[in-house]
């Protein structure tokens, strides 16, 4: 009751030949010579050269007689016997009842793996019929040697004398033919693996040892006769695979003529266009960029040259006429520009006397928020208290938190199709088991133990499916030796299929390539590694808490496998990488644990440079009055209650939080945060010391409150785009992003408004910094020139005195703008080669175990992972064309299902299909078959009937089986008359699949359903008619990168749709990575998408606060360089596109619209004249780089951008002391922002 004893059987095929009748002890292989035989032997016709049975070995097998007789007519019911089975031989036969029942009885074997091929299955049966039963049997046997075997002379060996033409026509018939169990040729079964028939027959004439599957006596195939013998050739004839009469499917016979029609498609070549030059070969686009460049650098000198001789006819139009007036105008302009210095904490009040114009929306704000300004710093402690109370309120929430760490709740999207998918193949079928790459380890699991046992899977029996090297020892350390050691191993290699010796112990072949790695096509012995899987039952539940126990396993696997297995192959000079199923995630779990020390430095260090930062201290005398911090130190706890009021406000509404949202956030949030603060004291220190400081404060808003808010408005735009994004980390951690950043500015705007004004009460009171209640006295000489002190920083002095002149050169601004150009449009070149994907070694510990078995697997695996072909609402009644539509047998329709996956899989390298599709359909119609008569059977009340070599047909603790016992009288459950061209009927087939379903497979049926099939078909529900879902299983060819990942999904997506849409069924593919790549399919059109979203909204608000077209169509064009740009860098780096990178792409545009927006607000306020801004508009038209470095360093490069479009731009209408003064009014903005940001890049 082995799963494949039958495999043995076919070692077995050449007992066919042999008889079973009479019995002996003892053997003596005493051989006699050739000319004993011949010398009274015949070749005729009519002729027998062996009858009868004269003994048996003593491992059983029967042995012929080897004397020569006159052929016998059968009676009527044995000829008839004869003809079911060999409808070539009538008349008279060389066989007895009694050796045609054990010739039966023996073929039976093999016809369930060749029933599926009429041709194949009938050529196979003629060659047997022929040499058992033949009338002319001496035509073409020759006895050549013989064995007394109690005082009997038996056959010790032959030569049977077959054509090549029955050989050949023999071997093409079955050498395509499919197991469907195993979805392998099942040539490896019973001709081991045979490239032609002399190989076949090879394997068939062997002499099994005593004990050994194999013939018991030799048969020499020959293809010649002797001169002289009178012997003839064996040659019957054979039938085509393609023959009408009895035909094979496609997939068993690919050379039919059906099947000529329907060629493999080939595989797809994606030819990129590219043109030729000389001995370069370049891409179009790539080529098409360099004509656009030099067009726009000849254009950009062409107009710097027109410009210039502009310049110098208008100079000299008006040069006589205005002199003396553009000389009083310069010093009138050089003494309002000295009085702007001094008095440019004004505000509003003084930007509208130098021109400036307010959009309707700026100067509602900037009404607004001098009165707000002013109602703070009367009432700091309402606003620090009411501000602080909602923040902690929502912080409540906190108590609802959980975190999510499946990785298929993190990284797959609610509307997936893959995850819809998994969720029916999980419900319908069964779950994927999960996977551990040793017994007698165990685990706590509740106070109870938990070893291998309980959670592995068990096809058959009680033994797990361990995938290993050592199951073709039955996983005993004993037999190691026992069998041969690594010679058996090696013979393994070659003979899993058809060696009862090779079975696993849970008695199924194991096909080399799933446990060995590192060799090259089927060479097994050059494997320079080994892989052992333990596959363990998986369970469905949606919480996840259905695998407790074999996660708890897990965590002891891992604990051995680092504790002791890796030490122990180390010290032996070998290499070991592991893996559970629960590795990734508890790996991502160790590493936010890790995390939390570097961010907690981090704050530090942040909230350090910001104390310094903050302050204006320019003598040490003053230092503990003008230090900031106590300031510092409560901005940065605002940015910490900002993050904790977002989790606390998602919590409350039961959306989980991720590890990501506690790694990223406080830094994204602290880099905002830090920034507004550094802005608004700066915006507040740049105020007349004589103002109050109610006025200090409000006309410190109105400064810089606009700015702030358009800034903050755009940056939480463009974070929530990001919840756009299908997979749910990113999504959420977009929300969570978007709403701490609006806390945030709610914050900064309120409480960190009413800490500036405590601040500056507690300097001007001469208290101590992080002491307020110290207070020391000073000395007015001491306070003022404290006070009064505050000089030009460095960054502030190298923007006015070298930055701005040197871009003001025009050589300079071309070369700029020229440099630029070319980083932006090789930018846009390099993103066409950006790939999809995500490696799993990125988000993993660089110290992980994990990196090394992700290496290893790429390197040395040589199977793909499994795949399947799910069918949805299957009809199988007798009325629908759906079977035909399906199966791969004969009388199947050639563009079946099956059949396409078997074309499909011989280019595979555009498929990814690996090999054929095992199908329960196939064998199911195989094992009801009458052919099969050792299958389907049932006793005469019609219940199921075991084969005989099952109980209760035969004795379960392995003792003999005959004919005689309870199973006698077991008939097939179908003759062909039952049957519709060659199907059930619909009450057939309901009645029987169960049977099926739950037989076991042996040497007597190897189509039992049972292990093989047993979860591959829902029967819930299947009395109508109708099967809810079934599966059928092939494997993916090896897949080593996320190309190849998410090519092998398109292509099995593409193929499953073109079947579905020929057969007009649901039919879809499953593998269980495919709920992790299915966003790398149209991850460019959700990344395209969610840009432009993030753009287009920054632009309406941009376009609603400013009221210019001009300004919000600039910083727009900045952002896309930005994003361009940073995709060339991604390109270079072979950073992959995936949700990830999305992500980051929308925020580095949340960070560096914040820089933009500045710069432009401050450049529009500053301008009075509108031709300056048209100039600067048209300049950002042109693509200049600003995007080498991520993140801030993005958002510097735009700044620069800004600033050197208004050096470039300036000039044309405005005198030199103009040009300088409204420049330097941005570069000085620049600096301020410019030096608080770097604070994010120290920490970063």
């Amino acid at each position: 009751m082995k799963f494949p004893s039958f495999l043995a059987a076919f070692s077995l095929l050449q007992l066919i030949l042999l008889m079973q009748g009479l019995c002996a002890e003892k053997t003596d292989s005493g051989g006699l010579s050739v000319s004993y035989l011949t010398s009274g032997e015949r070749h005729s016709e009519e002729y027998c050269a062996m009858y009868d049975i004269c003994g048996q070995r003593s491992d059983g097998k029967v042995l012929n007689c080897p004397y020569g007789s006159p052929s016998v007519k059968p009676d009527e019911l044995f000829s008839a016997k004869i003809q079911s089975l060999c409808p070539s031989i009538s008349g008279n036969v060389c066989c007895t009842e009694d050796q045609f029942n054990t010739l039966r009885a023996q073929v039976q074997q093999a016809i369930p793996f060749l029933v599926g091929c009429p041709a194949c299955l009938r050529n196979f049966l003629n060659l047997f019929c022929e040499l058992s039963c033949s009338p002319n049997q001496s035509l073409f046997i020759n006895v050549t040697s013989v064995s007394e075997i109690n005082g009997n002379l038996t056959v010790d060996g032959i030569d049977f004398f077959v054509s090549d033409a029955f050989g050949e026509g023999l071997y093409d018939s079955c050498k395509e033919v499919k197991f469907g169990t195993l979805n392998t040729r099942a040539i490896e079964f019973i001709g081991a693996g045979a490239t032609n028939f002399k190989e076949w027959f090879d394997f068939i004439g062997q002499k099994a040892p005593l004990g050994f599957p194999g013939s018991p006596y030799a048969i020499d195939f020959k293809s010649t006769v002797p001169d002289l013998s009178g012997m003839e050739l064996m040659n019957v004839s054979t039938y085509s695979c393609g023959d009408t009469s009895l035909g094979c499917s496609c997939g068993d016979c690919p050379s039919s003529p059906q099947c000529s029609n329907s060629e493999p498609p080939s595989p797809s070549k994606k030819d990129h266009c590219s043109i030729t030059i000389g001995p370069i070969k370049v891409r179009c686009i790539d080529f098409a960029l360099a004509i656009a460049y030099i067009i726009l650098v000849l254009g950009l000198f062409g107009w710097a040259l027109f410009h210039r001789q502009r310049e110098r006819i208008l100079a000299s139009d008006r040069e006589p006429l205005l002199k003396s007036t553009d000389e009083d105008e310069a010093n009138l302009s050089n003494m309002q520009y000295d009085e702007n210095l001094a008095l440019e904490g004004r505000g509003v009040t003084e930007q509208l006397k130098n021109g400036a114009q307010l959009s309707f929306i700026q100067g509602y704000m900037a009404s607004f928020y001098r009165s707000y300004g002013k109602w703070v710093a009367r009432n700091p402690t309402l606003v620090l208290c009411l501000s602080l109370a909602v923040v902690i309120v929502l912080c409540f929430g906190l108590i609802r938190i959980e975190v999510e760490t499946r990785p298929e709740k993190l990284w797959v999207g609610h509307g997936s199709k893959a995850a819809e998918e998994k969720q029916f193949f999980d419900s319908h079928l069964a779950p994927f088991y999960r996977i551990e790459q040793v017994d007698g380890i165990r685990a706590n699991y509740s106070g109870s133990k938990v070893s291998l046992t309980d959670i592995c899977l068990k096809p058959l029996g009680q033994d797990c499916a361990t995938q290993s090297v050592l199951q073709y020892f039955k996983m005993d350390r004993e037999n190691f030796d026992n069998y041969g050691g690594v010679t058996h191993a090696e013979y393994c290699f070659q003979h899993y299929t058809s060696s009862d010796t090779c079975l696993s112990a849970f008695e199924a072949p194991l096909d080399p390539s799933t446990t060995l790695g590192g060799f090259s096509g089927i060479n097994y012995s050059e494997a320079s590694a080994f892989v052992v899987t333990y596959p363990v039952n998986n369970a469905i539940d949606e919480a996840g808490n259905g695998n407790g126990k074999a996660v708890a396993w897990e965590k002891a696997f891992i604990k051995l496998a680092k504790e002791e297995l890796l030490p122990l192959v180390q010290s032996r000079n070998l290499s070991l990488s592991f893996s559970s199923e629960s590795s990734i995630e508890e790996e991502l779990k160790r590493e936010s644990t890790a995390d939390i020390i570097t961010i907690a430095v981090s704050y530090l260090v942040m909230f350090a440079y910001i104390s310094i930062t903050l302050g204006d201290a320019s003598r040490l005398s003053t230092f503990y009055i003008s230090s900031k911090v106590l300031l510092g130190l409560s901005g940065v706890v605002l940015v910490m209650l900002s993050v904790l009021g977002s989790v606390g406000f998602f919590s409350a509404f039961g959306v989980k939080s991720t590890l990501i949202i506690m790694e990223v956030i406080p830094f994204l949030v602290l880099a905002v945060g830090v920034d507004n603060m550094c802005i608004l004291v700066h915006a507040v220190k740049r105020q007349p010391l004589e103002l109050p400081l109610e006025e200090q404060i409000s006309n410190a808003l109105v400064e810089v409150g606009p700015s702030i808010t358009l800034a903050s408005l755009s940056e939480i735009l463009a974070f929530a785009v990001g919840g756009f994004t299908p997979m749910p980390a990113c999504r959420v951690f977009s929300l969570f992003a978007a709403f701490a950043v609006l806390l945030d500015f709610l914050l900064q705007v309120t409480a960190f408004v009413s800490l500036i004004a405590f601040d500056c009460l507690r300097a001007e009171d001469n208290r101590i910094d992080c002491f307020p209640c110290i207070k020391i006295p000073s000395s007015a000489e001491e306070s003022d020139e404290g006070m009064n002190s505050r000089g030009s920083g460095l960054l502030t002095r190298y923007m006015q005195e070298i930055h701005a002149p040197f871009l003001g050169l025009r050589g300079v601004k071309v070369v700029v703008v020229a440099v630029f150009v070319a980083f932006a449009l090789a930018s846009i070149a390099l993103s066409t080669r950006i790939d999809s994907g995500l490696e799993q070694q990125i988000v993993l510990p660089r110290d992980s175990y994990l990196q090394g078995y992700f290496s290893n697997i790429s390197e040395y695996l040589r199977i793909g992972p499994p795949l399947y072909f799910v069918v949805k609402d299957y009809n199988y009644s007798l009325e629908s064309r759906d079977t035909n539509k399906l199966c791969s047998i004969n009388r199947c329709d050639s563009n079946s299902l099956l059949n396409e996956i078997s074309r499909a899989s011989l280019v595979s390298e555009s498929s990814y299909i690996a090999k054929p599709a095992a199908s329960w359909l196939d064998d199911f119609l195989v094992w009801l078959s009458p052919e099969a008569f050792g299958c389907c059977r049932k006793f005469t009340n019609g219940s199921y009937c075991p084969p005989d070599d099952q109980p209760p047909c035969c004795s379960p603790d392995g003792g003999s089986c005959g004919l005689g016992g309870v199973c006698k009288d077991c008939t097939t459950c179908f003759r062909h008359s039952d049957l519709v061209n060659d199907r059930p009927s619909t009450e057939q087939f309901r009645e029987k699949l169960p049977w099926f379903l739950n037989a076991l497979p042996s040497a007597d049926c190897a189509k039992g359903g049972h292990g093989a099939y047993t979860s591959s078909v829902d029967l819930s529900g299947y009395e109508s008619g109708v099967i809810k879902a079934s599966e059928f299983r092939t494997y993916h060819t090896p897949l080593n990168g996320q190309g190849d990942y998410v090519n092998a999904l398109r292509a099995a997506r593409e193929f499953s749709s073109r079947i579905s849409d020929s057969l007009k069924m649901q039919i879809f593919p499953y593998s269980v990575f495919y709920i992790f790549f299915e966003q790398y399919l149209d991850i460019w059109t959700i990344a395209l998408t969610n840009i432009a979203i993030a753009l287009g909204a920054i632009f309406i608000v941009c376009l609603v606060f400013t009221s210019s077209l001009w300004i919000s169509t600039i910083i727009v064009l900045v952002l896309v360089m930005i994003v361009v740009d940073l995709m060339g860098v991604m390109a270079i780096l072979g950073i992959q596109l995936n949700a990830v990178s999305v992500v980051n792409l929308i925020m580095s545009i949340g960070i560096a619209v914040e820089f933009c927006v500045h710069i432009a607000n401050a450049f529009l306020w500053n301008h009075p004249h509108e031709a300056c801004r048209s100039d600067c508009a048209f300049l950002l038209k042109i693509r200049t780089f600003c995007g080498l470095l991520l993140s801030d360093v993005l958002g510097i490069g735009s700044c620069w951008l800004l600033a050197w479009a208004c050096v470039f731009t300036s000039g044309a209408e405005f005198d030199g002391s103009s040009r300088k003064k409204y420049c330097l009014d941005t570069l000085e903005l620049i600096g301020s922002v410019t030096r608080e940001q770097l604070s994010f890049l120290q920490v970063g």
